[in-house]
């Protein structure tokens, strides 16, 4: 098969291959999963640059993707074989991802894609779309709440957004540029803060007549804890963070947290216990089913580009998501 792999950690251009591989037979409890995209995320290239240093062998990259079962091992329904799935967790603790024709992985890591969800927007369920899901949950983010969404653009932000105004909630979005603040507005979303020429915490307060908003979506700690010693937070509200771009020490104010009783909740998307991994994946699907979610994907980028695509997401270049189309003929 046709695959992406690298051997050392480093630059794109230096370590990324494509080549051929074996195909992995499904064994007990597995399926083969021919895919049709693999989703390239942030936390790939950081992985790719050492955040997750090769100990041997070689890593085919990406934890997310779509395509078509194409073989089951012992211990799995024959029927599955030809059903459309997303992937989640193809490549986290496992060197085998989802930058090839095919992946071989547990079954329930291969998930019913509804038929009217394309294969572009499955390829971003796995990081993105739970890592969203998740993080409204633990926001607790009910009708007439009030959400600030950091990063609104970003392939996790944008569902988070969604989802939030899904369940009722006004959501206030952070973002870089210009196009990014029209994409925003292209889906709908008015509240938005063009963080890099205006004061988040000033707009915020404005926006919500100096109450704050009930809840923060957070992908970097470093930069957004010190929003709560502003007043952006509303007492009683919840600090949700998936990301730091900082990886040790961040300060924290205990003096702006305490009194008001703010609560602050980390997550790993791809550490969640069985429960919340069932309730996401369900959910997630549920939304799915139902249409209520719109899909920023770019153009895919073939195999072969994939020095070029991961070039790009880490440039922060990429509105949305980026996918590598891994079936596209030679």
């Amino acid at each position: 098969m046709r695959a992406a792999w690298y051997a050392k950690n480093g630059a794109a251009a230096e370590v990324l291959t494509v080549g051929e591989q074996p195909i992995v037979e499904p064994g007990a409890g597995e399926v083969q999963v021919k895919l049709a995209l693999s989703g390239i995320n942030p936390s790939d290239v950081k992985s790719r640059q050492g955040s997750r240093p090769v100990r041997a062998g070689i890593i085919i990259p990406h934890s997310d993707g779509a395509g078509v079962i194409a073989a089951v091992g012992s211990g799995v329904d024959p029927a599955r074989i030809g059903e459309r799935v997303w992937i989640w967790n193809g490549q986290y603790n496992r060197p085998y991802g989802t930058a090839a024709e095919y992946i071989t992985l547990p079954a329930d890591q291969a998930v019913h894609l509804p038929d009217a969800t394309s294969f572009e927007a499955g390829a971003c369920m796995g990081i993105p779309g739970l890592t969203a899901y998740r993080a409204v949950e633990l926001a607790e983010i009910g009708a007439n709440d009030s959400v600030l969404v950091i990063g609104g653009t970003s392939g996790v932000g944008f569902y988070a957004a969604q989802m939030a105004r899904a369940r009722g909630a006004r959501v206030i979005s952070t973002v870089g540029s210009a196009a990014k603040a029209q994409m925003m507005r292209d889906a709908g979303f008015d509240d938005i803060i063009l963080y890099k020429t205006e004061s988040v915490a000033d707009r915020v307060r404005t926006l919500t007549d100096g109450a704050g908003v009930n809840a923060i979506i957070d992908m970097d700690f470093s930069t957004s804890a010190g929003l709560v010693d502003q007043g952006v937070l509303a007492p009683h509200g919840r600090f949700v963070c998936y990301g730091s771009n900082v990886r040790d020490a961040v300060p924290l104010n205990f003096g702006a947290w305490m009194p008001r009783s703010i609560s602050l909740h980390f997550f790993l998307v791809y550490e969640l216990d069985a429960k919340a991994r069932r309730r996401t994946v369900d959910g997630l699907n549920a939304l799915l089913e139902a249409n209520v979610l719109q899909h920023v994907v770019q153009p895919a980028y073939a195999l072969e580009e994939i020095v070029a695509a991961h070039e790009a997401v880490e440039r922060g270049a990429v509105l949305g998501n980026a996918v590598l189309d891994v079936a596209r003929d030679r």
